[in-house]
Order: C-alpha cells, then structure tokens, then sequence
C-alpha cells in the first residue's frame, strides 16, 4: 500500500490533520524552522554573492533524523507548513535538509485546518514557490546584517550586551517622537458654555451646547465667557431650525492580524504577543466535545479582508435563520476593502464554520480562547449584516446673536450593531428630544453650565495603536508586529504602564545613536520602501540578492564612519563623588539593562551597587533640596526629590530655576518654551527669555 508523508510545523496540527487523512498517510510536525544562520557568526558570504550559510538549528538533529526515516518509508512527501512566507521557506529548507530532489516532492497549503480544506490541499499540491522562499531570504539576511553589524557598535559606545533591529530601532524611532511630541505640547486653554431650557409644557429640561454666531466659536479664557454671557443676560431663545436626518453606520470588514491584534487589545487588554498565541491554538485545532480537534479560525497571519465563497455564503445563510433575511448584507462584500493585498491566497480572520457559535464552544475553551473566539465569531457575522441606521435631529437655537444646538439620535435598525460594537465606541445616545419641539415652542432659559478645560497632548503610544501605524506606514508585516513590540519591551529600551508605551532612559540613549549614525535604518519612508521591495521579491518582480547588495555596502560604509566617530564619543566610566560605603572607594557610573546605576570599580572584589541619581542642578520646589531624575519601577523616566519619601515632590517634565512670574509656583520646560507648573495659571514664556536656566 502506498505511503504518503505530511510535514506540518506545529505538533499542535498533526492530531488535527491526522484524522482528515486516511490511514496511508503519516503525519508529523518539523517543530518550526530546522535550519538557520548560525548565531556565532554573521553567515552571510559578502565576498561570493551574498550567499548565506545555513546550519542545522541546535536541538533539531534528532527530529531530522527522525524526518529522513520517514522519508525513505514514504512514496511522496507533502511538505504542509504554514501559508505565507515564512512556511514557503521552512518547506524549502524542509527540502533542502532532507535531500527531497529525486523524491515525490509536493507543497500544499491551507488558510484553515478543516477536512474540506486540507483534502483540497492535497488535490492542489504544487511546487515550492521560491519567490515566496526568496523574500523570507532577504528580510531574514537583511535583519541579520543589520543586526549583527551595528549591535556591536552599540556595545562598544553604550556598554552591555545591546542590539539594534531593523524594524525595532523604527518602532522605537516613532515612539521616541511621540515622546518629544508629548513633551514640547503646551496646553491651551478653553470654555464649554451650556444653557439649560425650559420648553413651555415640558417637564424635562432641554440642555443646548454654544455654538456661536454665524460661524463656529471656541470660548479660550473666562474673560470672554463672561463677556458673551453678558451678551445673553437679557435674550430670548427661540427654536431657528429643526433638522431631521438619517444616518447609516456601515458593518465592520472582518479581522486581518493587524486589526485583531488591537481590537483586543482595546476590548480584552490583550498584548499583541498574547493574541497571537491564542489565536495560534484557535486555529492548529482545540478539542471540542464530541468531535475531536478541530481548528476553529483561518491562518492567523493575513492582511487580507477576502472571504471564500462557501464562507460568504454559510454565514448569510446564517444570519438569515438567526435574525432574519432584513439583517443580511445586500452588497457581495466579497473583499470589501481598499487595500492593497498581500499574499492574497490569504482570507481574513475568521471562524472555520459560522455554526460553531461562541456559545457553544464555551465549555471547550479557556476564558482567554474564548474570549478571544468570540470576538472574531462576532466580527466575522456583523461583516455581512446590514448597516445600522440611526434618526438624526438637529436643533439650532437662536439667543440674541449667539446660537446655542441640541443633537440627539436614535436607533432606527439595529443592523450589526445586534451582534457588534467596537470597543470604546461610545453608547449611542438614545436622547430623544422632546416630541413636540418645533419652531413655535416657547423656551426659557433656567441656567447656565460652563466648564473650564484644557487641550490635551497627543496620546502615548499603545500596542494597539503602534501596531495601527506600522501598518499605517507600511512598517514589518503581520507577522512581525507581535515580536517587534515584545523585542523592544524585553531590551527595556520602552517601558509598559497602563497600557501605555513610554520612552526609558536606555531606549533614548539607543534611539539617539541611531538617529546620528544610521539615519536610514531608523527612517520611516526608508524602511516602508524596503518593504515594497521585499514584497516585489515575493511577487517575483525583485531579485533579493539585489536588494542585499545595494544595502550592504552603504550599511558598512556608515558603520566604518561611526565606529571612528564613536571613539571620540565613547562612554567611559565616570568617576562619581559618591564614596563605596563598603571599601572606601569613589564609585563610578554604569549602564545595565535598567539604565545607570553606581557600581564600586573594585569589582569582583568589592560588589557593592547603588541606584544612581543625577542631579538636574534645581533644587526642590517644596524642601530645597537637590531634584534628581528617578524611575518608575517599569523603567519610566521622571523629576523627584532627592529627599524622597520625605518629600514626594515629583513632575513629568524637567523643572526649572525660575519662578512663575504670575502665580510663583515652580516652572517646568516644554520643548523651547517654559510653563508654570500649575496647569489653572497657565502662563508660558519662551525658554530663551530665561537667561539663568
């Protein structure tokens, strides 16, 4: 009897698949990637053609040898890894390992792990495509060059077992101008002004926000609220305009990676590196009672919002059954996107049979899969669900020669919204306004509300919205977003509170040495056009050893220059005159992975460490004493007490000698300018004016 071999990546999937198949084939699993770069050297031949040197990965010998046993048993050998390029090249190194030349060779490829798909695999078996093989060789020489050239260049300047990153040191660029964003913002000020009416045989008071006069005002100061306030002693309100309207709010394209990966962020506080993992079980197979493993979702690595026919229209079939044919989607929504699609083989995320509801799947799951489960399940079904329509009223109010305006909504038909919302988006008000309000209803004015604010910085960066602008700038690829964000966490060049991403002092330190000695590498246009050149490779347009060759040299040229420079600018040991209370010694400056710190210079012998403080040369608002910058436990920078816990002053920006010539509180720098610490003073001057600081 014929014997057919299938080689998968995940142990996870050969229970799954192996159920599919009948009893001639054998299924087994590679364990990931079986060849490599050998990590003591660079592995790429510079001098013969770029050509790289692939070694067996330590630890997979033994499943090789395993590999080439069952390949000499079987009569074809089905190489099944995963669906994009990074599988295309395990299947080829898979190939090359295994001397697979003079054997029945095929690729079969399959977005989801189901019977029907996995048998039409086996029907559709090809060739390796070597484009798709191609374009994994270039980012992973690419990054390997990067890496490996300028980590020890960073060693040398900064101290400590560092590395820079291709994609990383980008990621970390756009965090670090956010950063500088955040901290030059300077807050302006600004009024919100509310009348609340009485509507003549109404009970309830009808609440209308300032709009101005013809035009759209902003209220920037008391001084002119109380002047249009004036204005409004003695006015009398009447309705000018009732408009009534429709709205419609379009369902949502189903998930891509990117999209999955904030919104649960956002709706389940999940990091990127966590989805991945979860949605990696969802799809190599879970059991569920009574059917064995089954893989729930479709490949999880896509930027593609395409969905397969069958699945189109199982799920319409559903939707009508469940809610009824007024909720399915009219338009074909076959791909429903603007996007440019890569590798689009490739369907969004979605689950493998609509009739597994999350419901049903509950028992089977852990709360995280199902969660998690739920939330693609339900994407999934509003993608094909009719928009959702809302009643508009807009009410315009003259006052004297203001206008004041009232908007409510209402929901007409629920559409999608019966199985999705988005997390964050804000409850739809169901304020309907008082039924019999037209232009003769009679209004008075009962008060006033008025609120003083101020204008906010731009937000710190998030995972979800990190991995929402990589896409945006055509940053790294499904695949790479999670890691990228886990490497640059796991160095401690970015520290995670809150959800918040910020900048620590090790991370400033490395971002600056790459701004000013590789200033392409850390380019955002630089590193998105190289990714259109790696995706040219994959659609066989680019050679890949081209795009090596024009990098390289200009990458080695720029580390020549830096490493010439870095001898000007390497950072010695600096002698503090803080004395090591164990052996007398001065203690010195070092960087660890934290950022600086003391350390006796007697090491081994003496150990003695101490966290260092470095005085800004301003002393304490609130005790006189010298202020000194501290760190958050995750690594975040801040402005505190040397006196602490004494005295708990701290400030997020850098204080300054001068006093607030309006309120004489302590002053803070923002970018070039000087603000009074007191957000309600608000008084700025530029920073040049201060000639002490």
């Amino acid at each position: 009897m014929a014997r057919y071999l299938v080689i998968v990546e995940s142990p996870a999937k050969v229970k799954t698949i192996k159920k599919f198949l009948g009893s001639n084939y054998v299924v087994t699993a590679s364990n990931g990637h079986v060849r490599d770069l050998p990590k003591s050297q660079l592995g790429v031949d510079v001098e013969h053609d770029y050509e790289p040197k692939y070694i067996t990965i330590r630890g997979k010998g033994e499943i090789l040898a395993n590999l080439r046993k069952e390949v000499k048993k079987a009569d074809k050998v089905y190489l099944a890894t995963d669906p994009d390029r990074e599988g295309e090249a395990i299947s080829w190194h898979l190939s090359q390992a295994l001397k697979l030349e003079n054997k029945k060779t095929y690729r079969i490829s399959f977005n989801e792990i189901t019977k029907n798909a996995v048998k039409a695999s086996l029907k559709n078996a090809r060739e390796i495509d070597m484009d798709l093989v191609d374009a994994q060789q270039a980012r992973r020489i690419l990054d390997r060059i990067v890496g490996y050239k300028i980590s020890p260049l960073l060693w040398a300047k900064v101290k400590r077992g560092l590395s820079a990153g291709r994609v990383q040191s980008v990621a970390l660029r756009i965090i670090a101008d956010r950063e500088d964003e955040i901290n030059a913002f300077i807050p302006e000020e600004y009024w919100t002004l509310d009348a609340n009416l009485k509507v003549e045989g109404e009970r309830k008071l009808l609440t209308a926000k300032f709009y101005g006069t013809d035009k759209k005002m902003t209220i920037h100061s008391q001084k002119e609220l109380d002047a249009i306030i004036k204005d409004l002693e003695y006015a009398d309100y009447s309705v000018a305009d009732v408009k009534k309207g429709e709205r419609t709010k379009k369902s949502p394209v189903p998930f891509t990676t990117s999209t999955l990966q904030q919104e649960a962020s956002k709706a389940l506080n999940f990091a990127t590196a966590k989805t991945m993992r979860i949605a990696q079980q969802l799809y190599e197979g879970i059991d569920i009672k009574g059917n064995g493993t089954v893989g729930l979702i479709t490949y999880l690595r896509t930027d593609s919002t395409r969905v397969s026919e069958e699945a189109d229209s199982n799920v319409r079939e559903y939707i009508a059954s469940s809610y009824g044919q007024d909720y399915v989607a009219v338009n074909e929504a076959k791909s429903g996107d603007g996007h440019k699609i890569i590798q689009d083989a490739h369907e969004a995320i979605r689950p493998t049979d609509v009739t597994r509801t999350p419901a049903a799947m509950k028992d089977s799951l852990t709360r995280d899969q199902f969660r998690l489960y739920q939330l693609i399940w339900k994407r999934f079904v509003a993608s094909r669900m009719q928009p959702a329509r809302y009643e508009t009223t807009s009410v315009k109010i003259a006052a004297g020669k203001y206008y004041f305006t009232v908007a409510a909504s209402k929901i007409a038909f629920e559409g999608f919204r019966t199985v999705y919302t988005e997390a964050g988006e804000e409850k739809e008000e169901n304020n309907v306004l008082l039924k019999g309000l037209d232009k003769d209803s009679v209004l008075s004015k009962e008060s006033f509300e008025t609120k003083q604010h101020f204008t906010q910085p731009p937000a710190h960066y998030t995972e979800a919205t990190l991995v929402k602008t990589l896409e945006e700038l055509g940053i790294g690829r499904p695949s790479t977003y999670a890691p990228t964000i886990s490497t640059i966490i796991a160095r401690r060049y970015v520290a995670k509170e809150n959800k918040n991403l910020y900048l620590t002092e090790l991370g400033e330190v490395v971002n600056n040495i790459m701004k000013q000695s590789f200033p392409s590498i850390v380019d955002v246009n630089f590193t998105a056009n190289m990714e259109s050149l790696l995706d040219g490779v994959a659609e066989g347009k680019v050679n890949w050893k081209t795009i090596i060759e024009n990098f390289y040299p200009d990458l080695e040229a720029a580390v020549e220059i830096a490493e010439k420079e870095q001898e000007q600018v390497k950072i010695e040991d600096e002698v503090t005159d803080v004395i090591c209370d164990q052996c007398g010694r001065n203690m010195v400056i070092k960087y660890g992975p934290h950022g600086r710190f003391l350390a006796c210079p007697g090491f081994p012998e003496c150990r003695n460490t101490k966290p260092y403080l470095e005085k800004i040369g301003v002393p304490c608002p609130v005790c006189g004493k010298d202020v000194v910058i501290r760190k958050t436990k995750k690594g975040r920078k801040y402005y505190g007490c040397e006196n602490n816990p004494e005295c708990e002053f701290m400030s997020w920006q850098k204080p300054s000698t001068k006093k607030c010539p309006r309120c004489g509180k302590y002053m803070v720098e923002k970018g070039n300018k000087l603000l009074c610490g007191d957000e309600q003073c608000g008084y700025v001057e530029n920073k040049e004016n201060n000639k002490n600081n």
